[in-house]
């Protein structure tokens, strides 16, 4: 799937961690060198925790449930595994400015703006790095407030303003899966899935809904902006 410099790519089956962080490393040393367009990957993996490079070792509440793979990008502890969508995200910043924040929000605005595809509200929180639901059926917190779920998380590493990791939007995994980590370090809320939202939706509807928004969240970049 190629257009506009950008190469989209779908795995099929469950890929193996170690071997796709290796095959990532080895595509953002391409970018940087300017062989090889941007890049983003569509896949799963098997059931893994992966801890990121702020991780606790408190937060891995069941050590030997799932394989543990050092992600080396930022962030805590985080679940992947099937029926949860990861999109590696290999961009050029050089092109398209050099800021991490931004970049961060443009990325929970792709989510944000893929789950709207399906009339799903998912929100920003300050501290919270990731997407959020409000979830009203439930119980309160202990203060009144609602009760929200992560429904997406992020965690992105940069070398030489090439980036790589991205996200994973829980569509329909096993979200006990979870109880091994405090995800991301935060207590007190919990995780869902677009499936446990009562939404019928397949990992290629929300493919397709990824396809369709990209643009909206990363432009792509003027031709003025390239370098010479």
């Amino acid at each position: 799937m190629k257009g506009s410099g950008m190469e989209w790519q779908r795995l099929e089956g469950l890929a193996d961690y170690a071997a796709t962080l290796q095959a990532m490393e080895a595509r953002v040393a391409a970018i940087s060198a300017g062989t090889a367009p941007e890049a983003v990957w569509l896949l799963e993996h098997p059931p893994l925790y992966t801890a990121g490079t702020s991780a606790r070792v408190a937060d891995l509440v069941d050590p030997g449930r799932f394989p543990v793979h050092v992600a080396g990008r930022g962030g805590q502890y985080t679940y992947h595994g099937p029926g949860q969508r990861v999109a590696y995200v290999m961009l050029d910043l050089n092109r398209r400015g050099r800021d991490v924040r931004q970049f961060v929000c443009a990325l929970e605005d792709w989510v944000i703006r893929t789950l709207a595809e399906f009339n799903l509200r998912g929100e920003r929180r300050a501290g919270r790095v990731g997407v959020w639901v409000v979830r009203p059926d439930k119980a309160p917190m202990p203060d009144g407030t609602p009760r929200e779920d992560k429904i997406a998380a992020i965690g992105v590493k940069l070398r030489r303003w090439v980036s790589f990791h991205g996200i994973a939007i829980n569509v329909e995994p096993d979200l006990s899966h979870f109880d091994g980590i405090v995800p991301c370090g935060i207590r007190g809320h919990g995780v869902t899935s677009l499936v446990d939202l009562g939404l019928p939706v397949t990992l290629d509807d929300v493919d397709e809904a990824l396809k369709a928004t990209f643009p909206l969240a990363f432009p792509q970049p003027a031709r003025a902006d390239l370098p010479a």
